[in-house]
């Protein structure tokens, strides 16, 4: 018997106890229909985390910040803080920071380990407004190199470009008077702001692009400055300030080696923090938020895989009876010249062909329930995450679910295939 008449041969046989191999393939279809779309919510959210990663800043960058003392005042503070002339606002309503001045700057540029130092001007405009229409009060932001955004239409101001642009919020839209996001591109938009004077200076943008607000975004809600307008806007906003009091910073972006090893970046966080900074990078604001993605998802898994556990019980259950059914024909086979090794394998095939039915239904199904409620959840409950699809999958993961499987369902296969193939065929013969 070749390999092609073995593997027709231990398909044929995986029904022949219809009800018993169905049972079977049920335990098995539980755990790999769990396993696929456990393993489909890890990658949907963790590649919504990847997509907005981007947005909060590069991977060889850190956000330096003053250390804080009692005098900063957070969103949550209750009672009366003392006074703090070098505390500026993050832009964050109620929440101040020790700001930085060029001298920090310069300190900062001459650490070990730092390779470029850019700081972050805080700019309050008053109001924006589009034509005739309603003001509206907004905060405004912009991009540091390596980050990006989501863009529902248009495309990110240009950091090069001499023009005033911006990218609006989505969520502006349509107060501003627009009818769709394709729409306001390409319309002019006026911000007002008031310098130190008092006297009010309007400017006009253009729109050249609307942003999707995601949960890692920088900027929220905020308005997507290009360089030209930001250096114009904070120009305005010092007007009548002294020069010391306008250069003062909320925080830093401080540029490493990207090669850097985690050893390499804490060193560098401790030279920070002996100067009196603090350092702040991507995998530090999300690595919480991705342990606890990823303990919640290893736990689901970790069902799964009691329950494929128990399915590979069926498995040998089912074969060991299929083994004792079939000892006179096991022995029929070795006595017309089937070696101990093709009974093995035929017996074996059996059991990979329950785990191949069993894993490859339940990832299907999965995946179709999975894309089912992904899509549910995301035009109703999770609505408000632009581009989160809650569960994914990756062709990849699906193959190695479906193999692990497979072999889980040879392993359990192993000793009722032992049996069949040690079997001596005259005593299977007088077998009743």
């Amino acid at each position: 018997m070749n390999t092609g008449d073995l593997i027709t041969t231990a398909a044929a046989n995986t029904f022949r106890s219809k009800t018993r191999s169905i049972l079977t393939i049920l335990a098995i279809f539980v755990g790999a229909f769990t396993l696929t779309l456990t393993g489909g919510l890890g990658t949907g959210i963790n590649a919504y985390i990847d997509d907005t990663v981007s947005g909060v800043g590069a991977s060889d960058a850190m956000t330096v910040t003053k250390v804080q003392d009692s005098g900063v005042t957070s969103p949550g503070d209750s009672g009366p803080v003392e006074y703090d002339p070098d505390a500026v606002s993050t832009g964050i309503p109620g929440q101040t920071v020790i700001s930085l001045t060029p001298d920090d700057i310069d300190t900062i540029e001459g650490i070990d380990g730092v390779l470029d130092v850019q700081a972050s001007r805080t700019i309050s405009p008053d109001y924006i407004v589009y034509g005739d229409g309603t003001k509206f009060v907004a905060s405004v932001g912009s991009l540091v190199p390596g980050q990006t955004t989501l863009l529902t239409a248009g495309v990110a101001p240009d950091p090069d470009s001499a023009e005033y642009e911006v990218g609006l919020p989505d969520s502006y839209v349509e107060p501003l008077g627009f009818d769709s996001a394709e729409d306001a591109v390409g319309s002019t938009i006026s911000i007002a702001i008031t310098d130190a004077n008092r006297e009010q200076h309007v400017l006009e943008a253009t729109v050249v692009g609307v942003t999707e607000e995601s949960l890692a975004s920088p900027l929220g809600s905020s308005i997507l400055l290009g360089d030209s307008l930001s250096d114009a806007l904070f120009e305005a906003q010092s007007t009548g300030l002294p020069a010391d009091q306008a250069d003062r910073f909320a925080s830093a972006t401080v540029w490493f080696d990207p090669d850097a090893t985690d050893a390499e970046i804490d060193a560098l966080k401790d030279a920070l923090a002996d100067e009196g900074f603090t350092g702040t990078t991507v995998a530090d604001q999300l690595g919480t938020i991705t342990s606890v993605i990823d303990g919640i998802v290893l736990v689901l898994n970790g069902f799964a895989v009691i329950a494929l556990l128990a399915a590979s019980f069926g498995i040998v259950n089912t074969l060991l009876m299929s083994v004792q059914e079939r000892t006179r024909e096991i022995g029929l086979m070795k006595a017309m010249g089937m070696g101990s090794g093709r009974v093995f394998s035929l017996f074996s095939l059996e059991a990979v062909f329950l785990g191949f039915l069993g894993s490859a239904i339940g990832a299907g199904v999965a995946m179709i329930a999975g894309t089912a409620i992904s899509g549910v959840l995301s035009a109703g409950l999770l609505a408000d995450l632009n581009g989160l699809s809650l569960i994914a999958f990756d062709p990849a993961s699906i193959a190695t679910i479906i193999g692990v499987v497979m072999v889980i369902a040879f392993l359990a296969g192993t000793l009722p295939a032992w049996r069949a193939a040690k079997a001596d065929p005259v005593e299977s013969l007088r077998y009743e």
